[in-house]
């Protein structure tokens, strides 16, 4: 094969070699692929953490496999870990120093008896170095052959097998020439918009839409650092934007035998930075014929790599003309898994360690069929209200909704429990919740209610986002687009002001969760207690309402466990408590009897309401209140989150507007720019490239004329 490739080299050019190589590689690539057919597997390693490896586990237990957990320093006593029949340490929390560590991996798994290493998603899943020096160890990678996460992987390669195999493809530039000059011709060619992809590149990362010629450069660079940071390579590949599109991709499976099904589609249309949200399946409004032919090219597009295991094929649907382009082959499970396990009734982990077996599809195509409507929403550390920004800390409170609802079937997987942290190291994902009725329409309904019944305290997170999405009438409509939440985004995000009444079962319960820090006692308002509020006493309390103060009067009635709550619109309402200690509140507002857990901490209150989490802010002074050498003035920028320094936009001296890039952040998977919140001259840098920060570190120190003054 390599005395072919190099005589090709010699008689043909660069692209018309790429093609024909990429033609012997599919010659060869069965006979060297996953030769053997019998593999005993009783026990799997896990090359993963989280919610993935927790799903794993399940399967794995039910099929009497044992299974080995690997975790990072950070999550020793982690969930994954816990659920496991034996775990390992890998380091320190960095991927990089854990879950990156490919040979150390496959040490523990020699080491521990484990046949075969199951990757998961992210991390090694798509490595096919990591999956050759599996087959090296003798260790089973349950995965497709390393050749198909190669094709697959380049998405030149792929987009040259993709057009032998008559899949339609995009239009653009693959070429070998990375040079400036180069892409820039090319990108002026195929024309604007135009999406720049990193070759090796997944989940939304080396990737950018750039709309005119000037903006190109900036834009290639940006893509190259993630390219870089994510995957080390910085070739970049570009195509036609479809400007008005849905993500509609298809769940494939096949065999070491040969033998291919796809499981439908799915879609994935509402993202945001190019990664996903919500998705469903099937997917809304599309025909049965459609279905039909976007399944099989998907299954022709995998069997053109000999491809083994799940693997999920991306299209582009362009709307306005409903034609349907590739983009991309996933070589591993998806986040987005269990919406096709609903509605086909099939364990496709269950099915990976089977064909990692040897074992043939035990159905055929015709053994298939919809059953429902299954719809999965993905929960994010991330505040909506602050640009998406990802946040990281300790999960004070988890509460999960039950397992039906209204004749719906509800399924949480996650890998954090209450108490547990989540790392800036690390994707910001909590969970996914996912419901399946049986139609849309059902199902949409039970996904709402188990959100709101989904409560989560201790870090900011997009639950009421998902909510206002799931009711928008696009989405509720099945016509959402990609740019679903770009359109609608300040609909999407308007902040609902808090009602009197929570405003006054909050300020009661912070009242409660202070006096029993104070005396030890948790039920002040029962009559057995020496708080019996039957003499004068008021207390303003003061929330934050969006960053603005809120008060709160309360006052004694006279009467035992009466109170008379006055809200910031001098609303007067008489609330009576029945019961209240520290975890529970039964109250009586205006004559109405509300019943529901509250959580209380040093910064905030939260109500466990039927209808959703009600987050009460304290106003209360910050550590450093007084502090003489915390206070910057206004042009003090701060890192929002820790994270590492990854390009630095200014320098001392420097004269910069109010909003302008400073520096770029990277932190948990995703680039933050750091705006200049005033204008002025840049009178202090405190970091440089490659500098590592803690949240709240400052970063640049910027002096206005009135501080000046």
């Amino acid at each position: 094969l390599k005395l072919q490739f190099l005589y090709l080299i010699e008689v043909s050019g660069t692209r018309d070699t790429m093609q024909a190589f990429a033609r012997l590689s599919q010659q060869t690539r069965w006979a060297s692929a996953k030769a053997k057919k019998n593999v005993h597997i009783d026990k799997v390693l896990i090359a993963n953490r989280g919610e993935i490896a927790c799903r794993i586990t399940e399967t794995a237990r039910k099929m009497g496999v044992k299974t080995v957990a690997v975790h990072c320093d950070a999550e020793a006593q982690g969930k994954h870990v816990q659920m496991a029949d034996e775990a390992y340490r890998l380091g320190p929390p960095p991927a990089s120093s854990s879950y990156l560590l490919g040979d150390k991996i496959l040490e523990i798994a020699k080491r521990s008896g484990a046949q075969a290493i199951h990757p998961g998603y992210g991390f090694l899943s798509e490595n096919a170095e990591f999956a050759k020096m599996c087959e090296k160890k003798g260790v089973e990678f349950i995965g497709p052959p390393a050749s198909a996460i190669v094709s697959m992987g380049s998405k030149s390669e792929s987009k040259i097998i993709m057009e032998d195999a008559n899949v339609p493809c995009v239009p653009g530039y693959h070429g070998e020439d990375q040079s400036n000059a180069t892409l820039q011709k090319e990108a002026d060619r195929v024309g604007y918009p135009l999406l720049i992809k990193a070759v090796l590149g997944g989940g939304g990362k080396g990737m950018r839409v750039v709309t005119k010629s000037e903006d190109f450069i900036e834009e290639l660079e940006g893509a190259r650092r993630e390219a870089i940071a994510f995957f080390k390579d910085d070739r970049v590949l570009m195509e036609r934007y479809i400007e008005v599109s849905r993500h509609v991709e298809v769940q494939v499976f096949c065999d070491k035998h040969g033998n291919g099904v796809y499981l439908f589609e799915r879609d994935c249309s509402v993202q945001r930075r190019h990664q996903k949200v919500l998705e469903e399946a099937p997917a809304p409004n599309l025909s049965k014929e459609l279905q039909k032919e976007m399944g099989e090219t998907a299954v022709r597009a995998a069997q053109a790599v000999n491809y083994c295991g799940a693997g999920t094929v991306e299209f582009i649907f362009d709307v306005k003309s409903n034609e349907y382009f590739f983009m991309e082959m996933n070589t591993r499970l998806q986040v987005e898994h269990p919406v096709t396990e609903m509605i086909t009734g099939k364990d496709l982990v269950k099915m990976q360690i089977s064909a990692a077996r040897g074992e043939p599809l035990p159905f055929s195509q015709d053994d298939l069929e919809i059953n429902g409507w299954s719809i999965e929403a993905r929960i994010y550390a991330e505040d909506p209200y602050a640009g998406f920004l990802p946040g990281s800390g300790t999960l004070t409170h988890v509460t999960l909704p039950e397992t039906t609802i209204e004749g719906a079937t509800v399924r949480v997987d996650s890998g954090f429990r209450s108490g547990d942290d989540v790392l800036v190291h690390y994707d910001p994902m909590i969970a996914k919740l996912i419901v399946h009725a049986k139609d849309r329409p059902s199902a949409l309904a039970a996904l709402d209610e188990a959100l709101s019944k989904y409560h989560i305290v201790g870090i900011p997170t997009n639950i009421e986002f998902l909510r206002a999405s799931i009711k928008h009438p696009d989405f509720a409509n099945g016509v959402a687009t990609t740019a679903f939440i770009g359109d609608n985004e300040e609909e999407l995000l308007i902040r609902k002001p808090t009602s009197n009444e929570n405003l006054a079962m909050g300020a009661v319960a912070w009242m409660a969760s202070e006096f029993a820090a104070n005396t030890g006692v948790e039920a002040p308002f029962t009559d057995n207690t020496i708080f019996r509020m039957n003499h004068s006493f008021a207390r303003t309390f003061t929330f934050l309402e969006n960053k603005k103060p809120v008060d709160v009067v309360v006052r004694t009635t006279g009467t035992v466990g009466v109170l008379e709550v006055t809200t910031p619109d001098k609303a007067v309402q008489e609330v009576k408590v029945v019961s209240l200690d520290t975890s529970n509140i039964v109250i009586s507002v205006d004559g109405s009897r509300k019943s529901f857990p509250v959580v209380a901490t040093q910064s905030q209150i939260s109500l466990l309401c039927a209808s959703g989490t009600v987050n009460l802010f304290k106003d209360i002074p910050p550590a450093t209140f007084g502090d003489v050498s915390a206070m910057g003035g206004s042009g003090r920028v701060t890192a929002p989150m820790p994270g590492k320094i990854i390009k630095v936009l200014c320098a001392v001296g420097d004269q910069v507007e109010a909003g302008q890039d400073l520096v770029v952040l990277e932190a948990m998977k995703m680039e933050q720019k750091i705006k200049a919140t005033a204008a002025g001259e840049v009178k202090q840098l405190t970091v440089k490239e490659g500098s590592m920060v803690n949240g709240n570190q400052l970063l640049v120190q910027v002096q206005g004329e009135e501080d000046e003054e």
